[in-house]
């Protein structure tokens, strides 16, 4: 196949957040004279918010569309050659060129490439259990997914749901059936949902839950999920107990989708994803970039390396591999774990390390925990916010916050998250000039309230 003189071909692997803003932005630099885009995606729909999924779901958000923020139509208008419903079945990095079947037709053939982006994103976990694959068992990583499940809501017979797993997609899951008049029991192997959270504050979660009327296990494994003649699932088993379940949603987690990688020789991190360099080039290759849930990237606290499968890190990595694929410059320095979620009207927010990340990096650190409130006390709406703090010992360098309250929880936590990238001390934190009348917060903003506490303790110590 000759491509005609000076002009490159990029190909994308896997149509969402990072492969789509990078094929965009990699657009925007190049036109098609200089630069051919051909993007694979084996789902039917390309730019859409994972993140939305459980608010479909629920009904919050009334149709699917609404959750695609470039069509495919559009992504075609800017000149890239969008192939839907098509797979890559292989990377050839030598001989620069990948497979791809048509997920329709199976016909499969070869397409070469000067530039290429990975970005094939997560896969849900599923269980090694008896019964994961039976009808009415679902995970919710595509829109195709969320469709699926909603066809099946539609469909039960019964109103009974389990979820397994309770960290964001669980506990978001959970509530979305909820609201769809569901009776929900979440299933949890850690000992407080959202294990993002230390155990303490995850308890404030566990309590919301029960609030809302979810029936939560905590501290247990399923063991099968058990299915009726029909085929279908009928209950999810655990070793004590059994779950009646007319739908399952499976909330456990995903895994970076690096088979592909994996098969090409491509350069893995300890949790799978791959590893790449400050402009998202994989390894030891320069004309091979990847982004999103495929990879792992530079916690800026603890300095290694983390697998955060976040639509907002997809989109960044896209921004910074279409500038480097497009000729221009840019890198991604990495995070600090920020990562916000919500159960009913309570806020649950977290940056930077927990009490077990900064043990197991070798820090020594003093935690503090405040009550507070979310407006000045004698403002109408007020309502109790919990603060909990990390500061490294003897330094003061703030490690990291969680923040769980009924409102303005979530957004606080962007005061920590700034404050752990310029590597502040919460001695400095205690200056910070934030802003303040008493609709929006108490003189001492609830995070200033847990520095000074921090700070004190640092100094004690």
């Amino acid at each position: 196949m000759s491509m005609h003189q000076g002009r490159e071909r990029l190909v994308v692997v896997g149509g969402d957040a990072a492969g789509m803003s990078a094929a965009s932005q990699a657009r925007r630099l190049k036109g098609p004279e200089e630069l051919e885009i051909v993007a694979f995606e084996r789902g039917h729909f390309t730019s859409f918010s994972a993140c939305g999924i459980p608010y479909w779901v629920g009904g919050a958000v009334p149709e699917r569309d609404d959750l695609i923020a470039r069509t495919p139509e559009e992504h075609r208008a800017r000149d890239i050659d969008l192939r839907l419903r098509t797979e890559v079945t292989e990377l050839d990095v030598a001989g620069r060129r990948v497979r791809a079947r048509d997920v329709e037709s199976g016909a499969e053939s070869w397409t070469s490439y000067d530039k290429l982006v990975i970005a094939t994103g997560a896969r849900p976990v599923r269980p090694e259990l008896p019964g994961a694959d039976a009808p009415g068992v679902h995970g919710v990583q595509t829109l195709d997914d969320g469709q699926a499940l909603i066809d099946t809501l539609t469909r039960a017979k019964g109103r009974r749901a389990v979820v397994v797993g309770a960290g964001y997609i669980g506990v978001e899951m959970a509530e979305a059936l909820i609201d769809r008049g569901f009776e929900v029991t979440v299933v949890n192997r850690g000992e407080q949902p959202m294990s993002t959270l230390d155990a303490d504050m995850g308890r404030l979660v566990h309590r919301a839950m029960e609030g809302l009327g979810i029936t939560m296990v905590n501290g247990t494994e399923v063991t099968e999920i058990l299915t009726g003649e029909d085929g279908r699932v009928r209950a999810v088993a655990t070793r004590h107990a059994e779950y009646p379940a007319d739908v399952v949603v499976l909330g456990i987690g995903v895994l970076p989708e690096t088979a592909l990688a994996r098969a090409a020789g491509l350069p893995l991190g300890a949790h799978g994803g791959l590893l790449t360099d400050l402009a998202m080039r994989v390894r030891g290759h320069d004309n091979i970039w990847a982004g999103g849930d495929c990879v792992e990237v530079l916690n800026l606290v603890s300095g290694q390396e983390q697998y955060v499968p976040l639509g907002t890190h997809a989109n960044k990595h896209g921004q910074v591999i279409g500038t480097n694929a497009g000729g221009g410059y840019a890198t991604f320095p990495g995070v600090v774990g920020t990562a916000v979620s919500k159960v009913c009207d309570l806020e649950i927010a977290r940056t930077g390390l927990r009490e077990k990340d900064a043990r197991r990096v070798g820090l020594e650190f003093e935690a503090v925990t405040i009550e507070s409130t979310s407006r000045a006390g004698y403002y109408p709406g007020a309502s109790p916010m919990t603060v909990k703090m990390l500061a490294e010992r003897r330094t003061g360098r703030l490690l990291g916050v969680q923040i769980v309250g009924r409102e303005g929880a979530a957004k606080r936590v962007d005061i920590a998250a700034v404050a752990l990238t310029a590597r502040l001390t919460v001695e400095q934190m205690t200056a910070l000039d934030l802003g303040y009348a008493p609709p929006f917060s108490p003189v001492w903003d609830p995070v200033l309230v847990a520095a000074r506490k921090a700070a004190r303790k640092v100094r004690e110590s």
